[in-house]
């Protein structure tokens, strides 16, 4: 799926939209983030040494896992974070870097999900974390 098909999905838009690209194999999930350098996340982060914030990289995993709700789970609803855990930065994500994600649902109870996740750069792990979100319909 390209970013338009993936907006077809996910209600993020720019700047917050941040999977370019997402392939779905055997119910994981396997996103591309191409960082060009010039994101608003890196403009303070930090001068002369832009590095992505942790916290993107794990919206960017967040954001490949529920493109596994294709299925019309989500369709009307907002997929919120209701928890992080197990969140291990093993590198540096900078300009010029595709952050290579895999992700997988691993279990669902009602409107929450939870899921594992991976992101690497040229093969070397840069996040790997567990997270769940719900399912919010706007009020």
């Amino acid at each position: 799926m390209n970013r338009e098909e993936i907006k077809k999905i996910l209600p993020h838009r720019e700047p917050m939209l941040l999977v370019d690209e997402v392939e779905l194999v055997d119910g994981k999930s396997h996103g591309k983030c191409h960082i060009r350098g010039d994101e608003y996340f890196l403009q303070g982060h930090f001068p002369g040494n832009p590095v992505v914030p942790g916290v993107i990289q794990c919206e960017m995993l967040a954001q490949s896992a529920c493109v596994l709700l294709a299925q019309g789970a989500s369709e009307g609803a907002t997929p919120l974070f209701t928890s992080l855990d197990k969140v291990k930065f093993r590198g540096q994500v900078k300009p010029g870097d595709t952050l290579e994600t895999e992700c997988e649902i691993t279990r669902q109870r009602g409107s929450f999900y939870f899921a594992k996740g991976t992101g690497r750069v040229n093969g070397k792990v840069c996040i790997s974390a567990e997270f769940s979100f719900a399912l919010v319909r706007a009020e």
